[in-house]
């Protein structure tokens, strides 16, 4: 499969601190790749040079096309949809009104793109008219992942969709994630601490330190990487 997203020596910066050493990273299309290391080592930092929201060096292709000097709402209109940590909904609307939002860049099939939605998270659908800050913390990451996929996005990246949650409600976010990659057609670059589903879920990893790649390959093989499974799965 071609890829739908590649970095090419990306370096990124917080003021001038540089964070990000020279970052090389594919997604092929339609695939799961999946972004390991520990806190502090660069993930969200990779995902926020992306979406164009820290100043970074390097190429940074979309499709195709240089995605560096673009403003983060173009990013978003050609198919990028971010879901960043911590969820981000905003919790004074209701789910409805969340959905809707999602779709402002598509609000011609908004109606079918909600009932889609409701098909993946049926409990949205019970919680359409409740406020969003009254969900569960499992129920926002669903309604976090449902409002970003209202944009029809061709890539979508996911920000730790694990963080505090039991573990059964991961396994089922994570279930889902697989069922949206194969019904709607998009990539996902994911960001996950839960490094054993993670793996699961992906055809490729990339393991990062510090800023920088440190191991890379098939999902596969990076489960069966000695180090790798003493350092981030646990046996």
């Amino acid at each position: 499969m071609p890829a739908i997203l590649e970095l090419r020596g990306v370096k990124a910066y917080y003021g001038q601190s540089e964070v990000l050493h020279g970052i090389d990273l594919a997604v092929e299309e339609r695939g799961v790749t999946v972004l390991l290391g520990a806190n502090g080592a660069g993930k969200t930092t990779t995902l926020r040079a992306i979406c164009g929201m820290v100043r970074s060096k390097g190429e940074i292709l979309f499709a195709g096309a240089p995605l560096q000097r673009r403003a983060t709402e173009d990013i978003a209109a050609l198919g990028v949809a971010h879901v960043p940590e911590g969820r981000g909904t905003f919790i004074g609307l209701t789910v409805e009104e969340n959905l809707r939002l999602g779709a402002y860049t598509r609000s011609a099939k908004m109606h079918d793109g909600i009932q889609r939605m409701y098909g993946y998270f049926p409990i949205l659908s019970e919680r359409r008219q409740q406020q969003a800050g009254a969900l569960s913390g499992g129920e926002q990451q669903m309604l976090a992942i449902a409002r970003a996929l209202m944009m029809s996005p061709r890539l979508l990246l996911l920000d730790e969709p694990s963080f505090g949650l039991a573990p059964q409600i991961i396994e089922d976010i994570f279930v889902i994630i697989e069922r949206v990659r194969r019904d709607e057609n998009v990539s996902v670059l994911l960001v996950e601490q839960n490094a054993r589903l993670a793996l699961e879920l992906a055809d490729r990893a990339y393991l990062i330190e510090t800023g920088s790649v440190v191991a890379s390959g098939s999902a596969k093989a990076l489960a069966d990487n000695p180090q790798v499974r003493r350092s981030y799965l646990g046996y």
